[in-house]
């Protein structure tokens, strides 16, 4: 997989071989970066050649679940962006809080701190009882990570700090339990959290929402796979329901953006017909 031209060719192949044998439809994704990803994984284990390297993708289930973790982002943390987290602490999940019931959808959730992190703000505001929130990701094992609630102690003192900057009101450790080099998050913060398998490309909605957050997902996928993601996340939203994107991301140029007021502070948008 050294020559250019012929690592793009082998990665369409890669592409069509991971649609036809389990179906994830990567098509729409930044080829850049799945190209880099997959080049990366092919060096590391060691493959002496593409033929070698696909046959091992598309008939060990065990493999391609490696395959899956390396070339699907996974980068997250507790309370990423603290200024986002504390718009949604103190003007989005009180608005909400005024439902009967609240269900949140956080897609593309990682290893879950995103979850956690909103949990935590909703049990402060005491609102976690009547909510549910909606975990999913395309990648299993990344999944199976969240569900354990253990975060690495050496990530704690980040994590802290974020929550602090958010504007959290409790002592951040009574959220876990500390055992060597491992943080257990307080299985009341699991209790509300559903974490599922779903594909923004091939999926479809499954549920009607006051609030979806997708942040930093779609910077990896073309115009045409937002479109079309915007239009799930637009079909899966309750009237002034409210969607939040990452930093770098944007709803202004979707067809489905006439339907949505952008909130004040940060990428937040609210469903407004």
């Amino acid at each position: 997989m050294k020559s250019t031209e012929n690592s793009d060719d082998f990665v369409e192949v890669l592409l069509a071989d991971v649609l036809e044998v389990y179906g994830y439809d990567f098509t729409g994704y930044s080829r850049a970066s799945l190209k880099r990803r997959m080049v990366r994984l092919y060096e590391l284990d060691g493959f002496v050649s593409f033929a070698e390297y696909r046959y091992r993708i598309r008939t060990d289930s065990g493999y391609f679940k490696r395959f899956m973790e390396q070339i699907t982002i996974n980068v997250t943390e507790m309370f990423r962006d603290p200024e986002f987290f504390q718009t949604l602490r103190n003007d989005i999940l009180p608005r909400l809080g005024t439902y009967p019931f609240i269900r949140i959808w956080i897609a593309g959730c990682s290893t879950g701190e995103e979850a956690y992190s909103v949990a935590i703000f909703l049990k402060e505001l005491n609102l976690l009882h009547k909510s549910l929130i909606y975990a999913t990701d395309i990648n299993p094992t990344v999944l199976e990570t969240a569900a354990q609630a253990m975060i690495p102690m050496s990530k704690m003192k980040m994590y802290t700090e974020n929550y602090i900057e958010a504007g959290g009101s409790e002592q951040f450790s009574d959220y876990y339990t500390a055992n060597y080099s491992l943080g257990k998050l307080k299985d009341e913060l699991k209790t509300n959290i559903i974490f599922s398998t779903h594909n923004l490309v091939s999926d479809n909605s499954f549920n009607e929402f006051q609030l979806i957050m997708c942040r930093n997902v779609l910077i990896y996928f073309d115009r045409p796979l937002q479109t079309k993601v915007f239009t799930l996340f637009d079909n899966s939203l309750e009237n002034f329901g409210y969607l939040a994107l990452g930093t770098k991301e944007t709803l202004d140029f979707s067809p489905v953006s006439k339907n949505f007021e952008r909130h004040t502070a940060g990428k937040i948008w609210r469903k407004t017909q």
